[in-house]
């Protein structure tokens, strides 16, 4: 395929992309690949054999691979859009397989010490850690979309061993679909993800729960929730398995983000007790005019 830049062609990016993992993420990173004409050819591969024949038969993908290794033979790009915890799994399956020239790069919400355990596994410098920062509801390949990450931003972690020319590939290859790309280090990123995006999941699973816990005794509060439980709660719909293994993968940053957690919910409780207005006040005000100035 050969794209044209003020009617002149241009090369593709890259000949052969392989994706391993073909639900929304690396689902629409493909078909954002093929409508701006990345790529050759498009390669798929997904443990889940149900979603590879429906990316196939979307047409996300030109070929469906039977194994990981299989899909990674011959690319020069490959992306792991599998679960943050066969991650690992999945890069020592395709090591052996990949070409002398092919780069790696991966969506996780995780990185920390895996990135550093992926780059144990893979070709030294090969390796650009990515998180794409974007989703919806859906998921699966019937989820993907082109335009997912138009305006959206991906976070680039590279460390001391990635190569400078590999970074600068993956980076416009997310620029191509439509993302502003910032890098940051790996450590920070645990940090940073742990307190938007982490934390929020396990206190919408928590404040679930705790409504379970009221109707086990007897007060089934639930139907008569509105608009703000639900808005709450909206990502406890998310799927368990994953965001197991996401907690668990960034486990201290986690811990941290609850402890500050508790600690901003214990003042709120102490000037309850207290009958303290001031203070209650004063926490629900600070917390909305920094609500109101969140883009």
């Amino acid at each position: 395929m050969r794209r044209e830049r003020r009617g002149k062609p241009v090369p593709t990016l890259f000949h052969r992309v392989a994706v391993a993992g073909v639900g929304l993420i690396g689902g629409s990173l493909a078909a954002a690949c093929r409508k701006r004409g990345l790529t050759e050819r498009l390669i798929g591969w997904d443990a889940d054999g149900s979603a590879l024949q429906e990316a196939l038969s979307l047409g996300l993908v030109d070929e469906a691979a039977p194994e990981a290794a299989a899909a990674a033979a011959g690319a020069d790009l490959v992306v792991l859009a599998v679960p943050v915890g066969a991650l690992e799994a999945v890069a020592a399956t395709i090591a052996r397989a990949l070409a002398p020239e092919a780069l790696v790069t991966d969506v996780g919400s995780v990185k920390g010490d895996l990135v550093g355990r992926l780059e144990a596994l893979l070709p030294a410098g090969r390796y650009v850690p990515g998180h794409p920062i974007a989703g919806r509801e859906r998921s699966g390949p019937a989820a993907a979309s082109a335009s997912l990450f138009e305006g959206a931003r991906c976070i680039l972690t590279p460390t001391a061993r990635t190569d400078r020319q590999a970074l600068g590939r993956i980076r416009r290859l997310w620029e191509e679909v439509g993302a502003v790309v910032e890098t940051m280090d790996p450590e920070t990123h645990e940090a940073v993800f742990a307190a938007v995006s982490h934390l929020p999941h396990a206190v919408a699973y928590a404040l679930m729960n705790a409504m379970l816990d009221l109707k086990a005794e007897g007060r089934d509060v639930l139907p008569y929730s509105a608009g703000g439980l639900r808005d709450f709660t909206r990502v406890a719909a998310s799927d368990p398995t994953m965001w197991r293994d996401i907690f668990l993968a960034n486990r201290a940053a986690l811990l941290e983000a609850l402890r500050r957690f508790r600690a901003a919910l214990a003042r709120m409780e102490a000037a309850l007790a207290a009958g303290d207005g001031a203070s209650l006040w004063a926490e629900c005000d600070r917390a909305r005019r920094a609500r109101r100035d969140l883009v």
